[in-house]
This record gives structure tokens, C-alpha cells and sequence, in this order.
């Protein structure tokens, strides 16, 4: 962890630490009202321990928070805003040194798990451990019942054949994802990847991943921890009668595919990079850079008036990863998002 060693953070005061079953850990920037429905619906739960990373937060979250009293509840604050990643390795960090929980549950502050899920988790989680699960994957949804994409679970086309072979015959995206009847199983399913939404970790998972690259400040962080995990020889699950909620806004309303605001391209195509490195290996990873640079490239149709920044993010993020350069900061990549073509 490279820059949040240098991060101040508000956090709890020193003293032993206080073993938990389960802790659930939110990481949040400057969205209060959905922030408002997740504690609340985690306050619901049973849950032992709720930590909140507040994201250098400048909406009034912090005042928020503070009117809460329930003793479950725990806030560190970066004195910087350092992205979902940079939250996630913080407030996991965090939750070891103070508490070394049994289990993390892991969710944006968008996204909340249905009313009894946690319970339901709690009653199966002694199973799952004797049966070797180190990572539990929720069945994640839109708030209209839809199954959120961005959320759903894969394996590793290239550890896998058949999972190679349905997407090289043209499956795409769906050869190597969990299919739509997966989410009717009423047992885990092995994956090797899932997201952070809805994510439980077990302490021997942690122990063996480690921690999340808060480097990466957004996108891609959750897929690249996960397939490391499984890489190292932890095993995941995916159990889909574990619902979480995610009323993500992360693509744009009108144009299928693409991220909102344009600023996101960069840390989307750039992680992507990464983690089809990590899966791919080095020798298959440079025909699979020239299929997904032409998809990429082409997407940027739909950005209309702003189609000329989006390929310009999407070069600088094919540049700066093949570079190894080092990693830029928001503000720079946002002023890039604003520049005119």
C-alpha cells in the first residue's frame, strides 16, 4: 500500500482487539442519501460490526454519520478521496486491527443486502467454512429485480477449456460469466472472480489474498483480488439466495456500455488492462489487447459530442498501462474528461 501508509485517518482509538463474527464494510464518496439507505438497512441486520469509510466526503456525509448512535457503527475518514480501491484496502485494514472478524461483507454505498440475507449468511456460514469456502459471492440486483451485470460473477476462461471454448466460439462476455439459471441455485456454484458488492470474506481468505491494490483507485480492484485469491488456492462460492440490492449509476442512462461521467474511462480501460494481464498471462494477453482495443475503440460511438475525450482517455489508459507509468491522480483525469476534442 504505497500512499495510504501516509493517510491520516480519523479512526477508532487503540485498544485490543474485539473478535466478531461478522462485519460489514461500506466504503463511501459524496452519495449521503444512498449512504442513508444502506446504514439503515444494515442497522436491520445482524450484523456485529458496521465500518464506514468516508472517502474524503464533502456532502455532509461526515455530520451524518455522526448523528448516528448505534454502537455498531464505526467511521475512518481519508483525508483524501482515494477511490473504491483505495477504501476497500483502508477499511479492511482497518477492520483486522481492530476487530479480526470471522467474516467481512463488502458493499458500496449503493448497494444494501435484502432484508435477512445477512441472517440467512450467518446460519450457513459455519457450513460453508467446513466445506472449504474462503469467499462467498451474493446474487446481486437492480432495484427493479433485473440481475446487475457489472455484479455478476465469472471464471477464468483461461484456467477453464470449456469456459475458453464458449467465448472463443462467440458467447463473449457470457462464456465465462454465471448464466441467468445459476441464480436459481440453491447451492454454491464455484467461481473464480466476483466484485465487492455483496462480497463475504472469510478471515482465512484474507490471510491468503491479502489485501486489495488501493492503487488501482477504482474499477477492476474486486475482479484482480478475487482471482488472486482463487489463484493462491482459496476457493469461492457463489450463492445467489444471498440478495443484495445495487442502484448503481455507473453507465450512462441512454448509451448501453458506457461509463458516466467520461472521466471513469480511464480507470476502467486501464484496470481492464490489468486484470487481463493477470488472467491471461503474457504471451495470450497481446491478441486479447487487439480485440478489446477495437471493441473499446468502437464503443466510443456512443459518447456522441464527447466521443473524441473518451478515445483520448482510452489511449492514455492503453499507454500509461503498457508504460508502467505511475498512477494518476483523479484530479488530472478529470480535467482530461473536460477537455474539448
Amino acid at each position: 500500500m504505497n500512499d495510504l501508509s501516509n493517510q491520516r485517518l480519523v479512526c477508532l482509538a487503540a485498544s485490543p482487539t474485539l473478535p466478531v463474527r461478522l462485519a460489514a464494510l461500506v466504503v463511501t464518496h459524496n452519495r449521503k442519501a444512498q449512504l442513508r439507505l444502506t446504514i439503515d438497512r444494515l442497522l436491520a441486520e445482524q450484523v456485529d460490526v458496521i465500518m464506514v469509510v468516508n472517502n474524503a466526503c464533502t456532502d455532509g456525509t461526515a455530520e451524518l454519520l455522526a448523528a448516528i448512535a448505534d454502537p455498531r457503527l464505526k467511521v475512518i475518514t481519508l483525508a483524501r478521496n482515494m477511490g473504491g480501491a483505495g477504501g476497500f484496502e483502508a477499511g479492511l485494514r482497518a477492520l483486522v486491527a481492530r476487530f479480526d472478524p470471522d467474516w467481512c461483507v463488502l458493499m458500496d454505498d449503493d448497494a444494501r443486502p435484502y432484508s435477512g440475507s445477512l441472517a440467512s449468511f450467518r446460519s450457513q456460514s459455519a457450513q460453508l467454512e467446513t466445506s472449504g469456502y474462503e469467499a462467498i459471492a451474493a446474487g446481486v440486483f437492480y432495484p427493479d429485480g433485473r440481475i446487475c451485470e457489472m455484479n455478476r460473477p465469472s471464471r477464468n476462461p483461461f484456467w477453464h477449456v470449456a469456459d475458453f471454448m464458449r467465448t472463443l466460439l462467440g458467447q463473449g462476455r457470457s462464456g465465462f460469466h454465471v448464466r441467468d439459471c445459476d441464480y436459481d441455485s440453491p447451492a454454491p456454484l464455484s467461481i473464480d472472480a466476483a466484485s465487492f458488492v455483496g462480497l463475504f470474506l472469510s478471515r482465512q481468505g484474507l490471510a491468503r489474498a491479502g489485501y486489495p491494490d488501493g492503487d488501482l483507485f477504482l474499477y477492476a480492484d474486486d475482479v484482480m483480488y478475487t482471482l488472486r485469491l482463487t489463484k493462491r488456492g482459496g476457493r469461492i462460492g457463489f450463492l445467489p439466495q444471498l440478495r443484495f440490492e445495487h442502484a448503481c449509476s455507473t453507465f450512462h442512462p441512454d448509451r448501453q456500455g458506457l461509463h458516466w461521467p467520461l472521466w471513469k474511462v480511464y480507470y476502467t480501460y486501464r484496470n481492464a488492462l490489468k486484470a487481463y494481464h493477470m488472467v491471461a498471462g503474457p504471451v495470450l494477453f497481446w491478441p486479447v489487447l487487439a480485440l478489446v482495443y477495437a471493441k473499446w475503440h468502437r464503443r466510443g460511438r456512443q459518447a456522441g459530442e464527447g466521443r473524441t475525450v473518451y478515445r483520448q482517455l482510452l489511449n492514455l489508459a492503453v499507454t500509461d498501462f503498457l508504460l508502467r507509468r505511475p498512477n494518476r491522480d483523479i484530479t488530472e483525469v478529470r480535467a482530461r474528461s473536460l477537455r474539448k476534442g
